[in-house]
């Protein structure tokens, strides 16, 4: 049997590409999506394509290893070199310049300070901040260390680190003089703490208000990896008179949108 010749045709930007490998690609998708083997109707619906069609695209993509289908059920799962491809670029992936282009971004919409801060040895550490578009004193710079019990940066890394990982950060920065924590001596009680963080994993989102810095608003939310562990959070503050810290607000909103960009990047794929 004569093999079709893949058709080439121009897209919108000027670049030719090859028509059959975008058609092909939503079968690859869904299995992604899925994160399990498929039959080929299931597969072919979930693609928006009918088996006929979908089953020459599976036999290519089983040829070349990306998908490989079980001998005995005759479902399809991915295959051996879709893997050494996701493998190959989480290797090379670099978790803050993944992030870089949506923080940029939001940073510009939403016009507050906006920083980012990743797990350091005293604590969550900010690495990275956009100051805001208007004047405004917040003491914060690169390197600042937040306190993982009176802050939202804080909060959000306690709520979705394991626990005994949370724990023993939470323990080593009392008397931590590298910790920005709160002015009030109170500590939170272990119930409280507890309830407090299943509400923010609730609502996605962690709030301070005037906390450590009197005045001073702020929300955080958290960054997932592939393989489902908090990499980052990004955090934005402002003025109590400016900032609008409602977690269903649109500086929340902004906020979550922007973090599940970034999780897509890294290759979360949120459970369905």
């Amino acid at each position: 049997m004569r093999e079709k010749k893949t058709a080439v045709k121009p897209q919108n930007d000027g670049r030719r590409s090859i028509q059959s490998v975008e058609t092909g690609f939503p079968l690859l998708a869904a299995l992604v999506d899925s994160a399990k083997a498929l039959t080929l109707r299931d597969l072919a619906a979930q693609a928006g394509m009918t088996s006929a069609k979908a089953h020459p695209y599976l036999v290519s993509f089983t040829r070349v290893g990306l998908v490989q289908q079980d001998p005995a059920t005759g479902q399809y799962e991915l295959g051996p070199f879709a893997l050494q491809m996701g493998l190959v670029s989480l290797q090379r992936l670099d978790t803050v310049r993944a992030a870089m282009p949506e923080v940029n971004q939001l940073a510009g919409q939403i016009g507050h300070t906006l920083a980012i801060a990743v797990l350091g040895s005293h604590g969550p550490t900010m690495i990275h901040i956009s100051e805001a578009s208007y004047p405004v004193h917040v003491n914060m710079r690169k390197g600042t260390v937040m306190s993982m019990l009176h802050t939202a940066t804080g909060h959000v890394f306690a709520a979705w680190l394991p626990p005994k990982i949370a724990q023993h950060y939470i323990e080593r920065e009392t008397g931590d003089t590298a910790v920005v924590t709160s002015i009030s001596p109170l500590r939170p009680s272990a119930a409280e703490l507890d309830a407090l963080l299943s509400h923010i994993r609730q609502v996605g989102v962690a709030q301070a208000l005037g906390n450590p810095l009197p005045g001073i608003d702020a929300l955080s939310v958290p960054v997932f990896d592939h393989s489902g562990n908090i990499a980052l959070a990004l955090t934005s503050l402002g003025p109590a008179t400016l900032f609008d810290a409602s977690p269903q607000g649109p500086i929340a909103t902004a906020l979550k949108e922007c973090a599940a960009a970034i999780s897509e990047k890294l290759g979360y794929r949120p459970s369905r």
